[in-house]
């Protein structure tokens, strides 16, 4: 299936650009089920293809061009009887239901829509943000933490834990900073706040003419706004604008800071309106001229699980899992994360490919021991060495780097200026200890942290 669209020509005719490229995406998330650890694994790459698969045989009724259209939903219908077919039989192989469920989900962000109740807490998270939010007036808020401390994912299951007073509409800013005008910028956060809000409250909104959005982009997005809330009337428009830090690269794009003006003027002008910037950085760590356009923001953390809600999400990340562990490998593993989010799924993810690994045949009858947990860490820091690369290269300073360095090397960090400690203390790396002594918050990636300074020797 993978190699059915070589043929396609480079560059790809403008009326083929936008269909075939999917399938193309497709075909290779599809070819990445040969690859998967385990059957439970390639069923679920199946069935999010599927899921996918779907949605484009939905998009294509609303095409321009009615052949490429027909075509192009011809060729999904073909594709779905070929994918349902592969995990139908794939269900049906007998080691499918002896072996433990792949279901923990390390890196990508969480989604109501396939990994369901696999989100744990952040109750009083939620209830803050609501609270906040129907305040008059309310503020602008900034959702911060740490990468992969779950932002995205509570974005993402906002409309299901706040209530119908609130619409969220989530615009990844990731998407609108691959754009190199005003025009792309604006048209990629109209697309996405017309899906947002077709996800969160089951509603149609109707796009902004597009000439008016080519010609004066930003206002006619403030126009729009305006509209939106007139049809909509009694309701509050929480606009979550993740990876706020991107707006910089939109400044630089579009050699522009229109959209900040945009985004000044709906804080401004309108109160039905609740902008929600979610990001790593807290204002004071990025550009100057930002305290300019975010006026009287709320703050609002997120960092690690509760320790109740960490030990559900290894327990239960779905209903009906089963009971693989013993009360000393739990223990083992909130030692090692410390309940951070990611780290707590990216071990579980490792031990259930281990133990299946290890026990292929009836393996739901084990029981994940204290040591199945040691012997797993050196494969989970493999696994998840993008984060911790990303997190020692970008999410530190030199003075931060070299504070941890002295500190591996039982050097005097104290050295260092006591901002440079108490920046990391903020960014949930270290902490006091009951000594009063600075220490390492989550103990895998002090092991991490070691084996770098160790390289570097």
């Amino acid at each position: 299936m993978t190699k059915q669209l070589e043929w396609i020509p480079s560059p790809t005719p403008p009326e083929i650009t936008t269909v075939f490229p999917q399938f193309l995406d497709l075909s290779r998330t599809v070819e990445s089920a040969d690859l998967a650890t385990s059957f439970y694994r390639k069923v679920e790459i199946f069935k999010r293809s599927i899921d996918s698969l779907t949605q484009m045989q939905t998009s294509f009724a609303f095409f321009d061009d009615p052949p490429i259209a027909k075509l192009s939903g011809q060729i999904a219908q073909k594709w779905l009887g070929i994918l349902q077919t592969a995990k139908n039989d794939l269900e049906k192989h007998p080691l499918y239901a002896q072996e433990i469920p792949q279901v923990y989900i390390a890196g990508a962000a969480l989604n109501p829509e396939d990994a369901q109740t696999r989100f744990k807490g952040r109750q009083d998270l939620f209830r803050e943000i609501e609270n906040i939010a129907l305040t008059s007036p309310p503020p602008t808020l900034l959702l911060y933490g740490r990468r992969r401390t779950g932002k995205t994912s509570t974005l993402n299951y906002l409309p299901q834990k706040v209530g119908g007073d609130l619409i969220p509409l989530r615009v990844d800013l990731q998407g609108a900073a691959a754009a190199e005008t005003s025009y792309g910028v604006a048209t990629s956060i109209v697309r996405q706040i017309i899906e947002s809000a077709r996800k969160s409250r089951n509603l149609t909104l109707n796009p902004p003419n597009q000439e008016d959005l080519r010609v004066d982009p930003f206002f006619t997005l403030q126009e729009w706004f305006i509209a939106l809330e007139s049809r909509i009337s009694g309701k509050k428009f929480l606009l979550c604008l993740d990876e706020y830090e991107l707006l910089e690269k939109i400044v630089t794009a579009t050699n522009s800071r229109a959209s900040l003006n945009f985004l000044r003027h709906i804080i401004q002008h309108r109160p039905a309106w609740i902008l929600l910037f979610s990001g790593s950085n807290t204002l004071e760590e990025i550009a100057d001229y930002w305290s300019d356009y975010l006026i009287s923001t709320r703050y609002v953390r997120i960092t690690f699980l509760e320790k109740p809600e960490a030990i559900e999400l290894i327990t239960q990340p779905i209903a009906d899992f089963p009971d693989i562990y013993l009360p000393e490998a739990i223990e083992r593993i909130i030692y090692w994360t410390n309940c951070q989010p990611y780290l707590v799924q990216l071990l579980c993810s490792e031990l259930v490919d281990y133990l299946n690994r290890k026990y292929p045949q009836n393996n739901l009858q084990v029981k994940a021991t204290a040591q199945d947990i040691e012997n797993i860490i050196p494969k989970a820091l493999e696994v998840g060495s993008a984060y911790f690369n990303e997190f020692w290269d970008n999410s530190l300073s030199a003075p931060e780097r070299e504070f941890i360095r002295n500190l591996i090397k039982n050097a005097d960090p104290m050295a260092q200026a006591p901002v440079v400690e108490n920046k990391l203390i903020d960014k949930d790396i270290l902490k006091l200890d009951e000594q009063n002594q600075v220490c390492f918050q989550v103990p895998l990636i002090e092991r991490c942290f070691f084996q770098k300074v160790a390289q570097e020797n």
